[in-house]
């Protein structure tokens, strides 16, 4: 499970480096695709064989769920982590994000989001954390 919030520079060629206790859990390569909110979502391979497996046993007739397979799936991109730790996020995904040079991720348990700083802190108000926490406990979550 991945969890916690880091700020991380993305360099020149486009490359990122992932904290450690992310890297441990992703191994040698990983999946990183567009995200909802305009950030990119990173998968383990295992994670992201299942997100696989559950899309393909469900019908398909529909146009949202093609148009999403196409943005969801058809965005992904297996990456390869390299000796220093890093990620080279290729720049149709950068540019989806409108990620700049200062990043954030953030573990969100199955994933890991991809923000742009000045994004991350305009939708990660926790001033709203409170009207979160009813509206997860009126759908049976509590925390």
């Amino acid at each position: 499970m991945f969890r916690g919030e880091y700020s991380h520079s993305i360099d020149a060629k486009g490359r990122l480096i992932l904290p450690a206790k992310m890297r441990e859990q992703l191994h040698e390569t990983c999946i990183l695709t567009r995200g909802l909110d305009a950030c990119l979502y990173v998968y383990s391979l295992e994670e992201w064989q299942k997100i696989e497996e559950d899309f393909q046993a469900r019908p398909h007739a529909d146009a949202a769920s093609r148009r999403f397979a196409r943005t969801f799936f058809g965005g992904a991109v297996d990456v390869d982590i390299d000796r220093q730790g890093r990620v080279l996020i290729p720049a149709n995904l950068r540019e989806y994000a409108s990620l700049g040079k200062d990043v954030v991720l953030t573990g969100v348990l199955t994933h890991i989001e991809i923000w742009d700083k000045a994004a991350w802190e305009a939708a990660s108000d926790v001033e709203d954390m409170e009207a979160l926490a009813e509206t997860m406990a009126e759908l049976g979550i509590a925390i």
